[in-house]
Parts: C-alpha cells; structure tokens; sequence
C-alpha cells in the first residue's frame, strides 16, 4: 500500500524535515502543498519537488493522510476539514492555544473516523527511548523527582504573535517535556506553579519561565522552558532530563549527539548531530499508522494533557498562585 500524504500549511520550519523524511519512504508519496499563503506555499512545494494547491479541498480529497504545519491557532480549523475529508492527521505541537480547541479536533476525528497523532518527535530519540526502557523496568527504583529543561533560540515570525502562538517560550517548550514525563511514568500531572516573564528578547510574548509542577504520586517536577539561546548559539537548543529515583539518577540530554565543526568559511561554529534524525522517526510512525491501521502512538489526548500544563502555567503566573489540574 502506498500512502498519499500532503501538508496543509508550511508556516512551521518542520514541515520541510517532515517533507525529507517522506522522501526517505518507499511506500509513500508527498502528493502537494496547500498553503494559504500562496508564495510560501508555492516556494515550499518547489524545494520539496512537489505540487502546489490552490484549493485545499482539492488537496484533501487525494490524500490518505495530511499533516498540519500551521500557526498554532489555526490547527482546529485544518482539522476538522482534513477530517471532514477522512485524512488521518499528523498536526504540529501544541495541539491547539486552548483547551476547548483541542478537544473538539479529538472529536471531530472520532466522529469522523479518523485518526488524529500529535507531533512530538523527541519520543523518537534513541536515549529517549533508551531512558523510557529503563524506567519501564525499575532501573532507578521509585522515581522521586525531575528537573527538566528545554532551551532554545527565539524563533521570530508568527512564535511571538500571541493570537496566532497562544504562548511564547512557556507553550513552545513545555509541551515537549510535559509529554516526555507523562509517556516515561504513565502518571498525569496535578499542580503547576510558574513565573512567567519577557526578559531576553525585545518581543511582545513571554521568552522565559520557570516551572514547579507535582505528578500523581508526589513526584516533584522543575523546568526551565525558555528562548535563552543566543543568535550564534551553535545549536538550536536541547532538552535535558534529570530523573532522580530511590536507587539511582537518570541524566538525559537528547541532543547530545553531536560534534563541533570550525566552519570559517561560514565565519561561525556550528554542531553537527551524528544522532539518528527524530523527525524521520516521527514520520515513519505517522506512516505506518496509517499502513497497519493501527492507532495513534501520540494521540490527541496526549496533547491535550500537554497543552493543559502550559497553560496552567500561564494562569498561574498570572494568578502567583499554584494551579491543580484535573
């Protein structure tokens, strides 16, 4: 069976790692690009060597599955037309910029029959997945507490628009380690208390905070979600775990992959991963998903739960008070 996917939207930069990684499949085909932005769309649809769509019902109704690479307030409104159109969808993280959003994108695919996957590639990492098989068999004993931390470069462009991000660095970050924590212990999260702040960048969106969280069982969580990276920072940025158990410590870094490159003629430093590419890993599930008929490995509910830390991280830096979630 090959499987027709195409996008719907290419505002988010992963779209072109997820168009590679489609690439690499034998058994699929990137059939088009709908983008609303017509030359974004157009240019994008010509560096992947595909076609564009002016009409995204059009693209839609040739697809087996879409995946939506659009601003964050824009992912319900994708959704439920792929749905209506009986795509399976991968969408781009957050899932949405509000609770209510996300859940009826969860409904519209169960209505519709559908299967709807969050993208959360860092579950495709291999220490990740190396630390989550340790965990799975008591490797560290009772876990006790977590300090967690998900740096990264200021994005620009449509990431600090707070109508179409929802959140800055807080949204864009802490979804990625709350799925983490919730996929590694199996555990939901019961309290958020945050400080919220603009200090590193001249933007109108939050680009730092600090995050003290509680899991079922008492397990105790920090994180520092965060655009601290600067502009010739030779990386993006990382996500670090510390998992400290009863009978021993777990130190994560996902992006630890890597070699440092002295590039003059580019005039800068720069490190280059030697790690496998978790975007294909990501892509791959997605496609297989969909080949076996199977259900989603990151359903909308996980990020949904996602979503709901972040948030509570908002409105308890807004209220200076703990949030209890649930």
């Amino acid at each position: 069976m090959v499987v027709n996917v195409g996008f719907l939207s290419l505002a988010h930069m992963h779209a072109y790692s997820y168009a590679k990684a489609l690439g690499s499949l034998d058994h699929c085909e990137l059939v088009g690009v709908y983008d609303p932005d017509q030359e974004r769309g157009k240019q994008g649809a010509a560096e992947m060597n595909t076609k564009f769509f002016a009409d995204p019902s059009e693209l839609l109704d040739q697809l087996d599955g879409v995946i939506i690479c659009s601003e964050n307030n824009k992912h319900r409104e994708w959704t439920e037309l792929a749905a209506k159109h009986g795509c399976h969808i991968l969408c781009e993280k957050p899932i949405a910029t509000r609770m209510e959003d996300g859940q009826a994108m969860i409904d519209i695919c169960q209505e519709q029959g559908v299967k709807l996957q969050i993208a959360f590639p860092v579950r495709f990492a291999t220490p990740v997945r190396q630390v989550k098989a340790m965990l799975d068999r008591g490797a560290i004993g009772e876990v006790l507490a977590i300090s967690a931390t998900n740096h990264g470069q200021m994005p620009g462009g449509w990431f600090v628009d707070p109508t179409a991000a929802g959140g800055g660095a807080v949204m864009d970050h802490t979804v990625h380690v709350a799925d983490l924590i919730r996929w590694f212990l199996n555990r939901e999260f019961v309290s958020v208390y945050a400080e919220v702040d603009t200090l590193l960048w001249d933007v109108e969106i939050d680009d730092c905070g600090l995050l003290s969280m509680e899991l079922e069982g008492g397990i105790i969580i920090t994180q520092d979600p965060s655009w601290s990276r600067p502009r010739t920072n030779p990386t993006w940025g990382d996500v670090t775990l510390e998992i400290t158990g009863t009978e021993g410590v777990i130190q994560l870094d996902a992006f630890a992959q890597n070699f440092v490159l002295y590039d003059d003629r580019a005039g800068k430093i720069t490190e280059r991963s030697f790690g496998e590419d978790m975007d294909f890993g990501l892509i791959q599930d997605f496609v297989t998903m969909i080949r076996e008929n199977r259900e989603p490995s990151i359903t909308g509910f996980d990020g949904l739960k996602a979503m709901e830390v972040a948030l509570a991280a908002y409105q308890s830096a807004q209220e200076k008070m703990p949030v209890r979630l649930g």
